[in-house]
């Protein structure tokens, strides 16, 4: 596959620049060695994640890192956690060369735990997600953004499903120990059915015949390893009683796609669950764009008990938020923009910017003015959005 340069480059090769160590987390297949072979070619590279090497590294961390050669990517490195202090060490005795150490983990909370103990001051960190539109046209809600799965779209299905088999044999047993694989699988096509819904842990804990605490650890268990993204309420109420829970969404859209049994695009068009999974797209869009471009991450919906619901509130800086409702249609119409005017008429000391985005049609739609000076983009704009233009 030809390589595809990812928006994030920038702010790593800044970074490797500034810091001794750079760590690159995200889902398991994001693309994050490629990136980093690529993007610093003359580093040595070392996988730990063989048996062998992992008992080598347990067994003698000193003997191994005496042996490898500066700058180094060390990848997957949640796999000895305890090998960070061992680097800090060796940061610490030169202090001056920058980039040297560059890892990568694919289960970020553990990861972070250690670097908080071990990197805190020495260390960049960075979040890689699969594809963005922004970085490759391929990307589409049916097929997600795994770079695998863009390089050979017709071999998705399976793909996906080695995908789910990998993930569940190593992520999942290496965090926590699941008794039941086949019952963890049911799991997550269930969580997968509750795209953008209001988490509501019974409610996945009855069918499955498990405890509401093991729905706990098992979402925590998806959002460490970067499958799903939990959007939390907006902070600020309006002068209206909020909804507390978190909305659900999962990261890739093809992987959410293929939990649901959905193949073809006819297929997802005729789907119950298109809106939803357009939502949770747009959602795992903004996110990508924010990590890409060193932006803190933000990413928030309104909802009030009174059911006045806005998708998604980005803050945008400087006193100002975007508010965006996601459409899987391709028609756009007023209404859809009204709970945007509702909410925003609420007293507040925001700047505020409407935006409606929706699906591509088989024209491109150009952007479209609506009344309360609301912006229709298709969701290719997106990124264009984000960046104020």
């Amino acid at each position: 596959m030809k390589y595809i340069p990812r928006q994030i480059e920038t702010e790593l090769t800044k970074a490797s620049k500034s810091f001794s160590a750079a760590i690159l987390t995200g889902p398991r297949r994001a693309g994050k060695t490629t990136l980093l072979r690529k993007l610093f070619p003359q580093a040595a590279y070392y996988l730990i994640e063989d048996p062998d090497v992992i008992a080598r590294l347990q067994s003698d961390p000193r003997s191994f890192l005496d042996d490898i050669r500066c700058p180094a990517i060390l990848d997957e490195i949640q796999n000895v956690p305890e090998l960070l202090s061992y680097v800090r060490s060796r940061i610490d005795r030169s202090p001056n060369k920058k980039g040297q150490w560059l890892l990568t983990g694919s289960q970020e909370a553990p990861l972070m735990r250690g670097v908080a103990e071990s990197l805190a001051g020495r260390a960049a960190l960075f979040n890689l997600l699969p594809f963005s539109q922004q970085e490759s046209p391929k990307v589409s809600l049916l097929k997600g953004g795994f770079p695998e799965v863009l390089a050979r779209p017709s071999a998705g299905s399976i793909w996906f499903r080695s995908y789910v088999q990998t993930y569940l044999e190593r992520d999942v047993r290496s965090v926590t120990s699941i008794r039941n694989l086949s019952t963890f699988r049911r799991f997550l096509a269930l969580a997968a059915s509750r795209c953008g819904q209001i988490l509501n842990r019974t409610d996945l804990a009855a069918p499955l015949g498990v405890s509401v605490p093991t729905i706990s650890d098992w979402l925590n268990i998806l959002e460490i390893t970067g499958q799903i993204i939990l959007v939390p309420p907006f902070f600020e109420n309006f002068g209206k009683r909020l909804i507390k829970s978190p909305k659900l969404y999962f990261v890739d859209s093809g992987l959410a796609c293929h939990l649901l049994g959905i193949e073809s695009e006819k297929g997802l068009d005729q789907s119950p669950f298109l809106g939803p999974l357009f939502e949770g797209f747009v959602a795992a869009e903004i996110l990508k764009q924010q990590m890409a471009s060193g932006r803190p991450r933000g990413l928030y919906y309104f909802r009030d008990q009174q059911g006045l619901e806005v998708d998604f509130i980005v803050p945008a800086g400087d006193q100002r938020l975007l508010f965006i409702e996601a459409k899987a249609s391709r028609t756009v119409v007023p209404a859809m923009a009204k709970p945007m005017e509702r909410l925003a008429e609420a007293k507040t000391n925001y700047r505020i910017t409407k935006a409606l985005i929706h699906r591509e049609g088989r024209d491109q739609f150009p952007t479209t003015a609506l009344k309360g000076g609301v912006k229709a983009l298709p969701v290719s704009r997106l990124g264009s959005l984000l960046d104020g233009k």
